[in-house]
């Protein structure tokens, strides 16, 4: 199966096609991947990104059999651009599109190869002083989150977690052994999605982890003035 993978959740404008074999033996292969590292400019760079990434795998976009995208957390303008337009492309090119937590696709990429030997930290920047951030064992299941919180509050609630390392673009901030990726790869979203994709399940709607209220409220009422 080829699959598109896109992930804007980040400062990082991911896309790849992806080569996902069923089975006992499955097996993903990174066919083309495009990355770019703009948080200010996710609409402008994603599209050519999906474009060279397929030109380097050597297909066409309409071979495409299936879409995943990372679905938070994230910003909310960033995050809008990568499901806006992976449910976009869904729907002209008539195939699923599944979304999958963008922290749970940093941990498949670490424990794709297989090495870790203990639980993982995955955490990245909420901005505002603060991480987006959840635990897993070492095969890739979560263990917790994803939260936003300060990384001192982490930091207190890391104990007993058995941690061996941590990934993410805020990993160093927690005296852990590094991991990379930083951000999500186009072969541990597909990873993270691989369970769905092989049973051939149509997909929920998508549903964005922004794990805080927008800063935009609506207006209150206005005060009435007594003349």
């Amino acid at each position: 199966m080829l699959v598109l993978a896109l992930d804007t959740a980040t400062p990082a404008v991911t896309a790849g096609v992806v080569r996902l074999t069923d089975g006992p033996d499955a097996r993903i292969a990174e066919l083309g991947v495009r990355v770019a590292h703009d948080a200010r400019k996710h609409g402008e760079l994603l599209m050519p990104g999906v474009q060279g990434a397929c030109a380097d795998a050597g297909i066409r976009l309409r071979e495409v059999e299936a879409i995943v995208v990372g679905t938070g957390p994230g910003p909310f303008t960033g995050l809008r651009v990568g499901m806006v337009t992976a449910a976009s492309l869904g729907d002209a090119l008539g195939v699923p599109v599944h979304g999958v937590c963008s922290l749970d696709a940093i941990a498949q990429a670490v424990v794709l190869p297989g090495k870790l030997t203990g639980n993982l930290l995955v955490a990245t920047d909420a901005r505002r002083r603060e991480v987006y951030w959840a635990a897993y064992e070492a095969e890739g299941a979560r263990l917790t989150g994803p939260t936003v919180e300060s990384p001192d509050a982490v930091a207190e609630r890391l104990d007993g977690l058995h941690l061996v390392a941590a990934a993410g673009t805020m990993a160093e901030r927690f005296g852990l052994p590094v991991r990379e990726p930083a951000s999500p790869t186009p072969a541990g979203l597909v990873a993270a999605a691989a369970p769905a994709l092989d049973s051939g399940r149509t997909p929920g709607p998508l549903e964005p982890l922004y794990l805080r209220r927008p800063d935009a409220v609506p207006p209150g009422e206005r005060k009435k003035v007594r003349t």
